[in-house]
């Protein structure tokens, strides 16, 4: 091996670094971006994609979080809407109120506390025919255990926090 033992140590900690910081990076990229909340539906602040561009239909007939295509796309509510096949889009069409998340996608516990937090699109339970999007694993947790008293207080708190949101 050439170079000193100093030498040789420094280039693995550097390749170390730059091996931690690519898989971080990479890490990074698969999550979608957190921001401020600032708008009434949780929206990718790069592409205007609710739900990161996952499919809302989807949650409930597959009972999966599935990304949708872009060739099927549908603008509602100032956000841009995408869907896994037209049937899926055609019922969103139909019945916004029913598919779109609860709380325009954030953590229906942030927002009982009245900080809303946006959810993540595969961090998701359905209960009482509603979607629901949950910042971490944590708050789906806490959720599933009270759900009824959970929602209860999120209610209570989302006309306020509503008028802080840009429509």
């Amino acid at each position: 091996m050439p170079g000193t033992r100093a030498e040789r140590k420094s280039s693995v900690i550097a390749v170390l670094t730059q091996l931690g910081l690519g898989i971080a990076l990479g890490l990074a990229a698969s999550q979608p971006e957190r921001g401020a909340a600032t708008e009434r539906i949780v929206t990718d602040w790069h592409s205007g994609l609710a739900l990161y561009g996952f499919d809302p239909v989807a949650y409930f007939t597959d009972a999966t979080a599935s990304v949708g295509k872009p060739d099927l796309e549908y603008t509602y509510e100032g956000a841009v809407w995408r869907f896994c096949n037209p049937g899926n889009r055609a019922a969103f069409i139909d019945r916004p109120d029913v598919y779109m998340p609860m709380f325009g996608g954030y953590d229906p516990i942030a927002v009982g506390r009245g900080v809303p937090s946006p959810g993540h699109p595969q961090l998701w339970l359905i209960v009482g025919e509603r979607l629901f999007l949950f910042h971490d694993i944590g708050s789906r947790a806490a959720f599933a255990t009270d759900s009824a008293q959970l929602i209860a207080d999120a209610q209570a708190k989302w006309s306020t926090i509503m008028k802080e949101l840009v429509p």
